[in-house]
């Protein structure tokens, strides 16, 4: 068996549930197929607490502060709320308040930034992002020059961050592993269970789930393909 992992995903204000619950149930019952040589725990920047997500008042439960040293993988969800704007003081639109660039935006506020850093620059940690999730270290300036992909939706900002943004269901950059749209938690995870804890137990969690997952997974790898 490979060494264990732990997986720490992060709670926000605002978070999207299922970019929380869809990759830890994958996780969990990988860490089942090991023998627990896979552990999952949901964190915040803030510490233990009670996160409210974005839909309907769900809340869930940080049982530890985000610790950017552990080794393993840090995973960041994406936000849910409305997508609509609102006329600004100038009649420009605005993102309504409570939306889903709102809801990222307000992370940069935090501690969060600072100790996403921290991951990006440690070299035994894998920063993996789900659906908006990749936004957010995006705009914090900590993926540069990377590959990386998000809802559909947010591929121009992403792009505008300076990340090289993918429309892919998964993209694994090395040490940043990120999916697409919301139901792209269960790709993402099953990839990060195959990748970390091989094949055979990757497949058993996905026949446990009845799922086949969607997409091929790109890399930045092979010679770049002709134009058709």
């Amino acid at each position: 068996m490979r060494k264990p992992v732990h997986v720490q995903i992060v709670l926000f204000d605002g978070f999207d549930p299922l970019d929380v619950v869809a990759p830890f149930e994958v996780l969990h019952a990988g860490g089942t197929a090991t023998g627990g040589a896979v552990s999952v725990e949901l964190v915040s920047a803030e510490g233990p607490r009670e996160v409210v997500s974005g839909t309907g008042g769900l809340a869930l439960r940080a049982t530890g502060g985000l610790d950017p040293a552990r080794p393993g993988v840090v995973l960041l969800p994406g936000a849910a709320g409305p997508l609509g704007e609102t006329p600004g003081e100038d009649g420009e639109p605005e993102p309504e308040p409570g939306s889903i660039p709102v809801l990222l935006a307000a992370t940069l506020a935090t501690s969060l930034p600072g100790l996403l850093a921290e991951a990006v620059g440690d070299p035994a940690v894998v920063v993996a992002g789900v659906c908006g999730g990749s936004l957010i270290p995006a705009m914090a300036g900590l993926l540069e020059e990377r590959h990386a992909t998000t809802h559909h939706l947010g591929l121009d900002l992403l792009d505008a961050t300076g990340v090289h943004a993918v429309r892919a269901r998964v993209v694994d950059d090395g040490d940043l592993v990120t999916g697409a749209g919301v139901t792209s938690g269960l790709d993402l995870a099953l990839y990060l269970l195959e990748r970390e804890a091989g094949p055979r137990v990757a497949h058993a969690v996905e026949e446990l789930f009845a799922y086949e997952r969607r997409g091929t997974v790109w890399r930045p790898a092979g010679p770049v393909p002709a134009a058709f």
